[in-house]
């Protein structure tokens, strides 16, 4: 896996309705921002102390980044709007975690749809894994079941979560079914 990391050279991904690129330091206040709408970030892990520690916490992630371990991406309309964002982690021998989703009140449900999609792309096709990780908080209702919908299989739980995993097998035969948000 270290030799295709190595090689990957990632500037952003283009989808057909929304592009995604990677966060930058001027990226900070965005996020910093959007971490802290309440109604939107409910599940998420908080963070503290300002713009000021968000700065530092991306100059910190830029050095994972460098070295391929980890991808926060700021979601972007094709009016260059930031709209959401998602991070890849927790990048294991056969397999890519993800979240850190969030979309911004009142954008198209299209855009969360297209930028998942972009996401399960990026990690089965670009970085060449196999299948994807991710963990939902079990009151995240709504999510949930999305993900149930989208073919994820939860795997096990805690007593605060659901742990999920989709094989790159099962994602080409659900991605048929969201072709037209490509």
């Amino acid at each position: 896996m270290s030799k295709i990391l190595e090689k990957i050279k990632c500037s952003g991904i283009e989808g057909k309705h929304i592009n995604m690129r990677l966060v930058e330091l001027y990226d900070a206040e965005f996020i910093y921002a959007m971490r802290q709408n309440s109604n939107r970030a409910r599940f998420l892990s908080g963070i503290k102390n300002g713009v000021k520690a968000q700065i530092e916490w991306i100059k910190k992630y830029k050095a994972r980044e460098r070295k391929r371990n980890e991808f926060y991406f700021i979601i972007q309309s094709k009016q260059d709007d930031n709209v959401g964002l998602v991070r890849l982690y927790d990048l294991r021998e056969d397999s890519f975690c993800w979240g850190s989703w969030i979309m911004k009140d009142n954008v198209s449900a299209n855009y969360a749809i297209e930028s998942l999609l972009c996401v399960y792309d990026f990690g089965f096709y670009t970085l060449g894994f196999p299948k994807a990780h991710f963990d939902v908080r079990k009151k995240n209702v709504s999510v949930l079941a999305f993900h149930r919908r989208f073919g994820a299989k939860v795997i096990s739980e805690s007593d605060l979560d659901y742990y999920f995993e989709l094989t790159e097998v099962d994602y080409k035969i659900i991605k048929k079914k969201y072709s037209r948000y490509q």
